[in-house]
Formats: C-alpha cells, sequence, structure tokens
C-alpha cells in the first residue's frame, strides 16, 4: 500500500521472497523432506517413504502428543484467567505497571531458570509437586502468562470507555458490565491470547526437560531425544506432527474469531 509503482512493488515483493524463503520457509520445508527421507548423504535430504511415519504412529508418540496438547490447554487456560482477571483488576498506573513488570519476569529470564526455580520451590512439603504433572502445567502457564495480560491489557487500554459508562447508567451493576459488556468486547483479544500461549506451550522445552515426570513427557521432549541419539527421521516426524498439531489449533482459534467478529 505504501509503494505505488508496479515496478518497486514488484522489487519489494523480491525482496520479501529472497528473506522468506532462505530464513523462513526453507527450515521448515527441509524438516518436511527429512521426516519423509531414506537418506541423507548430499545437502538436502533424498529418497522417499512413509515408514517413519508408521513407526511413529505405532509408538509412544501420539501418547506425548495428547500430553502436549493436554498441558497447552490447561496452561492456556490458566494464564489466560490469571493475566485477565490481573488486567481487569489493576487500577491505576503504578500498579499496572508493578503487575506487568511482575508477569514479565518469567520471560526476561532464561526458561531454564523458571524450570529450576518450580523445582526447589516445590520439592518439599506443604507443596510438593515435584514428580507430578501439574508442576509441569504450572511452569508452561507461568511462561506465557505475560503474553496474555499484555493482550488484555492493551486491548483495555484501546476500549472505549462510553460503553461502561452507558451500561452503568441504565443501571448495570460492575458484574453485569464485566460479563455483558467487557469481556464480550476484549472476546478478540481473549482468544488471540489463547492461541499465542497454546502455540508458546506446545513448543517449551528448556523448563519442561527440568521438570518432566516419566508418566507426562510433551512431544518436544520426544523431538529432542529422538534427535539427541542420532534418529534424526523419526525426530522431523515428531517434528512435523507438533507443526502441524499447533497449526491446527491456531487455525481454530482463528475460525472461532471471525465468527465472533460476525455476529
Amino acid at each position: 500500500m505504501l509503494v505505488h509503482s508496479r515496478r518497486a512493488r514488484r522489487a519489494v515483493h523480491a525482496a520479501f521472497l529472497a528473506l522468506f524463503l532462505p530464513v523462513f520457509a526453507l527450515p521448515f520445508l527441509v524438516v518436511v523432506a527429512a521426516s519423509l527421507a531414506t537418506r541423507w548423504s548430499g545437502v538436502l535430504p533424498s529418497g522417499a517413504t512413509l515408514e517413519h511415519y508408521r513407526a511413529v504412529a505405532h509408538g509412544d508418540a501420539l501418547d506425548a502428543l495428547a500430553t502436549s496438547v493436554l498441558t497447552a490447554v490447561a496452561a492456556s487456560v490458566l494464564a489466560l484467567v490469571t493475566g485477565a482477571w490481573a488486567a481487569l483488576a489493576a487500577r491505576g498506573p503504578r500498579l499496572r505497571r508493578v503487575i506487568g513488570a511482575l508477569f514479565v519476569l518469567p520471560v526476561a529470564v532464561p526458561s531454564v531458570v523458571v524450570g529450576l526455580s518450580l523445582l526447589v520451590a516445590f520439592s518439599k512439603p506443604p507443596l510438593l509437586l515435584n514428580g507430578t504433572s501439574t508442576i509441569v502445567v504450572l511452569a508452561h502457564a507461568v511462561l506465557v502468562t505475560a503474553f496474555a495480560h499484555q493482550s488484555v491489557t492493551a486491548a483495555l487500554d484501546r476500549l472505549d470507555p462510553a460503553y461502561e459508562q452507558a451500561a452503568a447508567s441504565l443501571g448495570a451493576n460492575p458484574l453485569n458490565v464485566l460479563l455483558r459488556v467487557k469481556l464480550p468486547l476484549l472476546l478478540p483479544s481473549l482468544s488471540a491470547a489463547a492461541g499465542l500461549c497454546f502455540a508458546l506451550s506446545m513448543g517449551e522445552l528448556s523448563a519442561t526437560m527440568m521438570l518432566y515426570p516419566p508418566d507426562w513427557v510433551p512431544l518436544p521432549v520426544k523431538v529432542f531425544a529422538a534427535t539427541d541419539r542420532g534418529a534424526l527421521f523419526p525426530g522431523a516426524v515428531l517434528a512435523v506432527v507438533l507443526m502441524a498439531t499447533t497449526l491446527l489449533a491456531l487455525y481454530a482459534v482463528s475460525r472461532i474469531r471471525t465468527k465472533a467478529a460476525h455476529r
């Protein structure tokens, strides 16, 4: 839109493709090719087979995928409730800055530090969570809550206060204003935050490696374990499954947002 000349637009498109393909698209395409390859003796994998996918389908990868999805859903719900509640409850710029800094802190440090801190904090009674799936969900929620909080905070800043004032002038109490005015208007931001939290949780590895119990192994851990022992092609298959599941979830969230926007 900012470039009016046809020749200039073509140049911009060519520059975008020259940057996008090798930096963003090509690595993912190579992973997909590796998941279907029989050998990799050159620059790119070669051969074609579905045997790696058959092996994954009959292994415990589907259990790991289900674990990742359940962890991401639980962490996203927890992060969304906590982040949205904090954004709605914060009154005054000073309190909002303090709460925002607290939520951003886990993102500002390496995620392995978050995992270690939770491991130390919850390894003894009265809150003994070490060795349970709860501590994995808690770690993911801690790492993604900042994004939910920032999304809702930004949406609140853009929200016209006239809607609340009109509802209050018609006799609506604060709870009705929240449930019938604020939350419906915040629904697009809430759904976007939910999708982002889900995607980030699906790919989280560093903190998970420190916390996961033997009976709760998310798929990124499986990808790391496969590639670490030299099983590159099965690891590529697991990575493709992880990417596809995340993209499908984001597409579903996008469809929900579109339908909600047209109501």
